[in-house]
């Protein structure tokens, strides 16, 4: 991972994909110079996304009030669009028949997990799920290393996909991660490929769940708390913030502002 300061794109960037929890919160609140950030980067005409994988319920508020062109929640499985003098609009990668199937297939393999790992705990955002399942390791509750590998294994064994995040273990049924929810998201709103204009895209994140978007986004950062996961990081971001969290997304703004 390069200096931020080293960071010059090859071609002008027009939209930002963030990551929510530890890039834009500190301690579950968004920081002030992230909103100012934010505020900025729309004003600046850059189109912003936040992808997160917190709960659809969790995030409508946010999707509201943030100066975001969208949210995508769920690790991809949601879209949250607000427009302005407009009552927000969800959208679902999912039909409501898969919605309702899988919904009692990730209530039997909560249960499991409760079960077998005595430390676990679901996520205390649980009740705003609508397509996923969160089990907590660092934000209310902490899970060892090996505790946190036996419920990956429970969930992959059961066909889930899983991820880690800063706080939480994710898991749902189906193909959709947070790239995938962004390339759905783009075309939803503007009609666009987003693969096509990948490099005119800069991503911003923390953590291991994050690692699809650093991989596959030609401009991709990470804040200075990813240092936290840098050893189980097998694609990192190309460049690394100075400030973490909240505060090193308001530096990666700035930089980006310095371009335009």
């Amino acid at each position: 991972m390069q200096p931020l300061a080293t960071w010059r794109p090859s071609k002008p960037i027009i939209g930002v994909l963030t990551d929510i929890d530890d890039t834009l919160t500190t301690d579950g609140a968004i920081t002030p110079d992230a909103l100012q950030a934010l505020a900025r980067l729309q004003a600046s005409g850059f189109k912003v996304i936040p992808i997160t994988g917190r709960p659809v319920g969790w995030s409508a508020p946010f999707a509201q009030s943030w100066p975001v062109d969208a949210i995508v929640a769920e690790n991809g499985a949601v879209g949250l669009i607000h427009s302005p003098g407009q009552t927000l609009r969800k959208i679902y990668q999912q039909s409501a028949d898969e919605r309702a199937h899988n919904l009692g297939r990730m209530q039997a393999v909560s249960q499991r997990v409760l079960k077998e790992v005595p430390a676990s705990r679901l996520a205390q955002d649980s009740a705003g799920r609508e397509t996923d399942i969160a089990f907590d390791h660092s934000e209310f509750n902490h899970l060892s290393p090996t505790a946190m590998d036996d419920v990956l294994h429970i969930l992959r064994s059961e066909g889930m996909t899983a991820t880690v995040s800063s706080i939480h273990i994710n898991a749902w049924f189906g193909a959709h991660n947070k790239l995938d929810g962004a390339r759905w998201i783009v075309r939803a709103l503007w009609g666009r490929d987003l693969d096509a204009e990948i490099e005119q895209w800069v991503y911003v994140g923390d953590s291991t769940n994050d690692q699809v978007m650093f991989a596959h986004c030609a401009n991709s950062v990470g804040v200075a708390n990813i240092r936290r996961f840098e050893a189980q990081l097998t694609h990192p971001p190309q460049f690394i913030t100075r400030g973490e969290r909240g505060t090193g997304f308001a530096e990666l703004t700035q930089h980006l502002l310095g371009f335009s």
